[in-house]
């Protein structure tokens, strides 16, 4: 079964292909995604690289979690994303659906991470539940 793993604290300048090399050094990886702005094209400093078991997922989060890559120290964790029904688009502030969040488009505009509302921010998956 695949694993997929949070990398938070990306240098701006880590595209999808640094990351999948640096994550390769660790096993199979299936898929590897810095997150960017939709707007501007920037990164936003985090991504997901999913491995195709979890073991060699494991052995990236201990020999990659708080050390450098490419000039930033990245947090490597377990993602906690889950496959949903995410309905509207966007986490903060509801882009893509309801302000308030109560229908999609993310959280209730504070930042709150309970997944209520939908929260769709990469391909699908929604914060908060497992």
């Amino acid at each position: 079964m695949s694993v997929k793993l949070f990398v938070g604290g990306l240098s701006w300048t880590t595209d999808d292909r640094a990351l999948r090399q640096k994550f390769e050094e660790h096993g199979n990886v299936l898929d590897a995604v810095v997150i960017r702005d939709r707007e501007t094209g920037r990164s936003r400093g985090f991504g997901f690289v999913t491995f195709s078991n979890s073991s060699e997922a494991q052995s990236a989060i201990r020999s990659l979690n708080d050390t450098e890559f490419n000039g930033r120290t990245i947090k490597v964790d377990p993602s906690s994303f889950a496959y949903g029904s995410a309905v509207g688009g966007g986490l903060y502030y509801g882009y893509g659906g309801s302000f308030d969040g109560s229908t999609g488009g993310g959280d209730n505009g504070n930042n709150d991470t309970s997944g209520k509302g939908g929260g769709d921010v990469y391909g699908g998956f929604r914060y908060g539940e497992n």
